[in-house]
């Protein structure tokens, strides 16, 4: 974690190392609950974050985590992957340019990030008001 740079360093796929924005308040947030675990003696453990039973977190447990609070909330079933393509969708549609956000989702080929590019009607519309001269 580089608190003046606001990053963590990650270890994605393949340990593929990647470096992940992180904002003011999560990482406050991060840096008291950190705190926290050094106070009760579990400050040395290279995971971040561990289940109550004091194990790594692992990419399955969170896959049912995200699935278990999907149902909770109505949603019907949600996948890591959803969350990873809304992400994605809306950073694109908020203005994002293709390049960042294939940093941030981790991609080393730009062209496997462009799947993320549809066009909304909506959006298209928003766009042709926008910038067409007879918009």
């Amino acid at each position: 974690m580089n608190r003046d740079l606001g990053y963590l360093t990650c270890f994605g796929k393949g340990s593929k190392q990647r470096q992940v924005p992180i904002g003011g308040s999560a990482l406050e947030c991060l840096h008291r609950y950190l705190l926290f675990r050094a106070s009760k003696g579990d400050g040395a453990d290279s995971h971040l974050f561990k289940t109550a039973q004091g194990k790594k977190l692992t990419r399955q447990i969170c896959w049912k985590m995200i699935a278990d609070y999907g149902h909770e909330a109505g949603l019907g079933r949600i996948t890591p992957h959803m969350l990873r393509h809304t992400f994605a969708t809306h950073l694109l549609e908020h203005g994002a340019d293709l390049r960042s956000v294939q940093l941030l989702l981790g991609h080393s080929d730009l062209g496997t990030t462009q799947i993320y590019t549809h066009v909304t009607p909506e959006r298209l519309q928003e766009t042709y008001r926008k910038f067409h001269p007879r918009g």
